[in-house]
């Protein structure tokens, strides 16, 4: 059975994000279902209410939540909604750092916080290094909600 996880992040970062998000047994959903960022250039135009319940929408039938973290990832508008709701709806969380990965022009970037609701409900974060590691990081924050 394949796991839903919702995948929070930057997307000025989303060709880094889109570099691990193909996961075998893992379907993954962008925050609020966006799968790049001129998806999500278009929902800012909408009011916090809008955005909020498009996220919550995302966070349905999810178990995990996977923050992709990269300078900034604290200050991002939308990430400690995202991070609150997924801890309300009982998701396993897991911080990975991403900085490291090229983007489409092939520069990496500086690390970023880890936003401290992880280490703060007892998840772990990690630097980014393979799938296999992530699948494995996910399956034990699905352990630590029993889900």
């Amino acid at each position: 059975m394949a796991r839903r996880v919702f995948f929070s992040f930057d997307y000025k970062y989303v060709w880094k994000v889109n570099q691990i998000r193909s996961i075998p047994n893992v379907i993954g959903t962008a925050a609020a279902g966006f799968q790049d960022a001129s998806l999500w250039e278009e929902a800012k135009k909408k009011d916090d209410k809008a955005i909020k319940a498009m996220i919550d929408k995302a966070l349905e039938n999810t178990s995990v939540t996977v923050v992709c973290v990269t300078y900034g990832t604290t200050s991002r508008k939308y990430i400690n909604y995202e991070i609150d709701q997924s801890i309300d709806r009982g998701n396993g969380l897991v911080a990975i750092q991403i900085h490291h990965l090229k983007d489409e022009n092939v520069e990496t970037g500086s690390p970023g916080a880890i936003p401290p609701q992880i280490e703060a409900n007892g998840f772990e974060s990690y630097k980014y290094t393979n799938k296999d590691s992530l699948a494995k990081w996910i399956e034990e924050a699905a352990k630590i909600t029993g889900k």
